[in-house]
């Protein structure tokens, strides 16, 4: 009857991994460009290490669910469970600049263990992540012209579910939302959730930008605080 389960699991696109805390990593693995779940930590998830040709993206091409751990679009990886604090690890409130010329790719090592996130763009080519921008375990990609200062975010949660979610795949390349923290205080703004995941297009304010800690987003709401003026624009 177990093994039964089992087989029916595999078939289900779902892997029976060994419980999380038995183990210090779970690979995942997007078999023909196929959404597959895998039994992951239960808590914060990062990207060890990128198996595939194709991205590992998060929020795109992977992310959790409770307990699960998801891939999609040909994404294999090796993900671990992140423990502790933000403030005693290495690379924590480090910012990276990263550029690319004559709109060539370029990857940069941060040492970020948890997940980058634009701080401030630096060109006129717009920093779209997932576009012209990403990251691939611990280093970050740039393309099409993209410069800008990286940072390791705080924080998470805030959206960027697998595709098939309501609003997934449906991003209007122009639709953009201004949001500002008028005397450092916290404003929401609406955003429309059929566009996905927004992300800093530029920031329009000397005071960083920084996803998890001075702006985030949550449904149909993007909120700023400290200071933080932007345009965001759809994923």
């Amino acid at each position: 009857m177990l093994r039964l389960f089992a087989v029916l699991l595999f078939a289900l696109g779902v892997y029976a991994a060994a419980p999380a805390h038995a183990q210090d990593s779970v690979t995942c693995e997007s078999q023909n460009n196929r959404y597959r779940e895998c039994r992951g930590f239960g808590g914060r998830v990062r990207l060890d290490r990128a198996l595939s040709d194709s991205p590992c993206i998060e929020g795109r091409t992977w992310g959790t669910r409770g307990d699960v751990i998801w891939v999609d679009r040909g994404c294999r990886g090796r993900f671990v469970s992140v423990r502790g604090g933000w403030g005693d690890r290495p690379g924590a409130g480090r910012t990276v600049r990263c550029e690319s010329t004559d709109n060539r790719t370029r990857e940069c090592a941060t040492g970020f263990r948890g997940r980058a996130v634009l701080v401030r763009q630096l060109s006129d080519s717009r920093c779209v992540e997932g576009r012209s921008w990403g990251q691939r375990g611990g280093n970050i990609w740039v393309s099409q012209g993209c410069r800008g200062e990286f940072t390791e975010g705080r924080g998470g949660g805030w959206g960027g579910g697998p595709p098939g979610d309501p609003g997934w795949g449906n991003a209007n390349p122009n639709y953009t939302v201004t949001c500002s923290s008028s005397d450092n205080r916290r404003t929401s703004c609406g955003w429309d959730r059929r566009n996905g995941r927004p992300v800093i297009v530029k920031q329009l304010s000397s005071s960083p930008c920084i996803e998890g800690s001075t702006w985030a987003w949550r449904g149909d709401q993007i909120w700023v605080d400290e200071g933080c003026r932007a345009r965001f624009g759809a994923r």
